[in-house]
């Protein structure tokens, strides 16, 4: 049997069920990330009004009608959990769970050429909304179900295989955590300011354009904003194992720093604060390891100082105290933090190769099912 165009709304049905009885708490509460991936809420949820909150059982898609484009849609899998009011909630229907294998609606939801539909259909909207009206006028080709299953066969083979990995990623990041534990329980700490130096040393010939920004995942990233290349004079060099941080913390609710890997010097925003550190008592990985736990943001939080905006100063970090063991025993914790960064970027791109396979499965499956 070849593929057949459907409408999805004849196969699909909302669901406007909401958290009005406050079963739910907020401990349940998630929100859709653009990769696809159902996650916590970034902001503090203590205190916010759970009724309008939107309940979530296995087997719902999830999106944000006003960031579809970007890919803010989730298959959910994972139990009960409550979403905004703001989110589109739909599962399959009766004749939808005998035509569409759920799976394989998720993989055509992934991809480029779905993206580029909601734009075009978005286009001239004051304020673009993919509600579920748009979403049920969708015309898509379906192949048999034994098709579908075919290729989402192989899709979910690509999965385990990765989030096995990501399994193995988390022990490694539990043997670091555990060893920090046990510096704080058996070691005394000391003040890092006197192992840091604070550096101000900037591009004034404007010889470096190697611009970088700051991520709340702890790492460098290329500056999103528009950097005009003329004005590179004003911003700081960071040197090779240098750390660079982001003094307010109140805008991503983190301490947004990074170390410098590169093997050659970079250029931040003069607003960021920049400092070297003594290598020959602490190494700069080893203290980079402290200041990615999420108790050290809630350090850095706490510890922040300002009305209008919140600061978190170098005079703030110098303040700081960790545990700090002999240099050969700081490498060995970072030698296994080292392949613990190193495994995630390659989980990372094992996520973006999932996420990148999901056209190539979907024209397999027309293809075979003779549909082109």
């Amino acid at each position: 049997m070849g593929s057949e165009y459907i409408r999805l709304g004849d196969f699909i049905e909302r669901s406007t069920i909401n958290n009005k009885d406050e079963r739910y708490g907020t401990d349940l509460i998630v929100g859709v990330n653009n990769e696809g991936v159902f996650t916590s809420p970034k902001g503090n949820p203590e205190g916010v009004d759970l009724k309008p909150y939107k309940i979530v059982y296995n087997g719902a898609f999830v999106y944000n009608p006003s960031r579809l484009d970007l890919g803010s849609i989730a298959y959910r899998t994972e139990g009960t959990c409550i979403v905004s009011h703001l989110y589109i909630v739909f599962y399959l229907n009766e004749q939808g769970k005998k035509r569409i294998d759920p799976q394989y609606l998720f993989m055509y939801f992934r991809r480029q050429e779905f993206y580029r539909e909601v734009r075009f259909r978005n286009f001239g909207s004051q304020r673009p909304e993919f509600n579920f009206n748009d979403m049920s006028d969708i015309i898509m080709p379906l192949p048999s179900i034994s098709v579908q299953q075919k290729y989402v066969d192989i899709y979910k083979a690509m999965v385990a295989n990765q989030q096995s990995y990501e399994r193995g990623l988390e022990d490694l990041k539990l043997v670091c955590d555990a060893f920090i534990e046990d510096l704080r329980r058996k070691m005394p700490c000391k003040k890092i300011g006197q192992y840091i130096r604070q550096s101000n040393v900037r591009n004034s010939d404007k010889s470096n354009d190697f611009v970088m920004g700051l991520s709340t995942k702890k790492e460098f990233r290329e500056a999103q904003s528009r950097v005009n290349r003329n004005e590179l004079g004003n911003y700081k060099i960071v040197n090779p194992y240098d750390i660079a941080f982001v003094p307010t913390t109140d805008t991503w609710k983190v301490l947004a720093f990074a170390i410098n890997r590169f093997d050659k010097p970079i250029v931040v925003s003069p607003i960021y604060e920049v400092f070297s550190v003594d290598q020959s008592k602490l190494l700069s990985q080893y203290l980079a390891m402290w200041l990615s736990r999420q108790e050290f943001d809630r350090y850095a939080r706490f510890n922040s100082w300002g009305s209008a905006r919140e600061n978190f100063s170098f005079d703030d970090m110098q303040n700081v105290d960790i545990p700090i063991p002999e240099v050969e025993n700081q490498k060995s914790i970072v030698d296994i933090y080292n392949a613990y960064i190193a495994r995630k970027k390659i989980n990372e791109k094992m996520k973006s190769q999932i996420k990148d396979i999901c056209p190539i499965l979907i024209k397999g499956s027309l293809e075979e099912g003779g549909q082109q």
